[in-house]
């Protein structure tokens, strides 16, 4: 377990716990016009929400037990293994058909931009760094990229709401390209026999709690939404653009 503030806990856990809330929120919103029933809409939300819990909770025990721990003199891929498959996951979850009628639906899109918005608590990267935590060269790019499409993520949300695209295909593909980023510094720069990237601190830090949420839970999951976004934007017909309220 890092030793980090309480107040770092509570910056990781609101983005860890507020992108599948939203998420769910989404999913049980877009379900009633795609299937025209609350109940099955409830299940759907409800389903996902608990699955997602669960792997949190999960994902904070292996963290605890020290199964993501870097070494220095051996690979270690556990926490790569578990950010993979909890993206593999997520994905083939898109292939339950309620789940697709719900992602088919008018305002999918906007509802599946909305969580990316608690992206902003990348700035726990920011502070962990001022912490000496973590190096500036993972830190700064990975937390202000978080940042900016945090920042950025309402504003996209509110436009696909009243039918303009404009930003959106771009908006998912550098929301994609900042994780890419983050992760693979990360990786250069962690501990192990192929370190490339010498620097000090190491990120060895992000495979501990509660940093070690945030790759493992929070990482699969936005890049989820940008991929299946990306989809949508492809497939979707374009609406006539009118000016309501973002869908919750």
């Amino acid at each position: 377990m890092a030793d980090l503030p309480l107040y770092m806990w509570a910056l990781v856990l609101i983005g860890v716990i507020g992108i599948p809330v939203t998420t769910a929120m989404g999913l049980f919103r877009s379900t009633i016009p795609g299937v025209g029933n609350r109940r099955v809409a409830g299940t759907v939300a409800a389903g996902f929400a608990a699955v997602w819990a669960a792997w949190i909770i999960v994902s904070a025990i292996l963290a605890d037990d020290g199964a993501y721990h870097q070494s220095a003199s051996q690979n270690r891929p556990w926490i790569g293994v578990a950010a993979g498959g909890a993206l593999a996951a997520a994905l083939i979850g898109t292939a339950i058909p309620a789940v697709g009628q719900a992602l088919r639906s008018p305002g999918s899109l906007a509802r599946l931009t909305l969580p990316q918005t608690f992206r902003v608590v990348g700035v726990a990267f920011i502070i962990a760094m001022a912490l000496g935590k973590l190096p500036a060269a993972f830190a700064v790019p990975a937390g202000l990229g978080d940042i900016a499409i945090g920042i950025a993520a309402p504003f996209t949300a509110r436009r696909l709401a009243s039918g303009d695209r404009t930003g959106a295909t771009w908006f998912n593909i550098l929301g994609i390209l900042d994780l890419i980023v983050a992760v693979s510094i990360g990786f250069l720069a962690g501990l192990g026999p192929n370190r490339l990237l010498d620097i000090s601190p190491s990120t060895a830090d992000i495979a501990l709690l509660p940093l070690a949420l945030i790759p493992t839970t929070a990482v699969p999951l936005a890049v989820a939404l940008h991929i299946t976004s990306l989809i949508r934007l492809r497939t979707a017909p374009v609406r006539a653009p009118h000016t309501p309220a973002v869908p919750a």
